[in-house]
């Protein structure tokens, strides 16, 4: 394999605005992401945005960006542009994708979605962790995965939802939203319209699903900290201090 990690961001956000450059320790978040994306030391990583300041903040650092459309709806369409932009002749056969709001996330959680595509069977690959919070079991906000175990450490994913599935004892896993991709299964994905089962739970990942590609799904101990509100920050803060 010959991965690339990519990291979609936008400046964007009604809950947090200009929230990738927000301070965290003493860098900008959209940095610390970087940083833990390169202590993955699985191959290169760029930050893909269609912002100059995002843009020039990274290049700033040291660190790689590519700039992309500005009409992106979502982060695959992005990478996937991003991917063709930096790669043109095609090497790069592996994209992990980390969202550009996860300053916390871990180098293990990083490796865990690149290591399933060594099976070659695999077009995509995710991370979840075992919900332990009962309140989480009923928050539509916490997306579940429902999956056939195929070891004490990953799962076939058989679907994704809001609801509170599957039914009876036994745990429940939380999906983190960081995603592996053969280049192959990245370009016809993006390829696809939205899925009637996507439209109806809002979840991108089950138009894959529906259209027969296999995802695999490393289990994981922890759910990495998303920044998405204040109080978001402040804990991200207090993390990485």
């Amino acid at each position: 394999m010959n991965p690339v990690i990519l990291i979609p961001c936008r400046m964007a956000s009604t809950r947090l605005p200009g929230k990738p450059l927000a301070d965290i320790a003493g860098k900008p978040m959209i940095i610390q992401v970087l940083n833990r994306a390169l202590e993955a030391d699985i191959g290169p990583a760029f930050v893909a945005t269609d912002d100059d300041s995002i843009y020039d903040i990274v290049k700033a650092s040291s660190g790689e960006a590519v700039m992309t459309n500005k009409q992106h709806t979502n982060g695959s369409d992005r990478i996937f542009e991003a991917l063709n932009l930096i790669d043109k002749a095609g090497q790069f056969d592996t994209i992990i994708n980390v969202q550009g709001d996860l300053p916390t996330v871990d180098r293990k959680t990083i490796r865990t979605a690149c290591h399933l595509l060594e099976d070659n069977q695999v077009d995509i690959s995710t991370v979840a962790a075992q919900i332990n919070d009962e309140s989480e079991k009923h928050n539509p906000n916490v997306v579940k995965v429902v999956g056939t175990p195929l070891s004490n450490e990953h799962l076939r994913a058989l679907y994704f939802t809001r609801a509170t599935v599957p039914y009876g004892s036994g745990p429940l896993y939380h999906h983190i939203g960081l995603y592996g991709y053969r280049r192959q299964a990245l370009e016809r994905y993006v390829s696809l319209a939205p899925s009637y089962l996507e439209k109806r739970e809002n979840l991108e990942q089950l138009r894959a699903l529906e259209a027969g590609m296999r995802i695999e799904v490393g289990l994981v101990k922890e759910v990495p900290l998303g920044v998405d509100t204040p109080n978001d920050l402040e804990r991200a803060r207090a993390m990485l201090s």
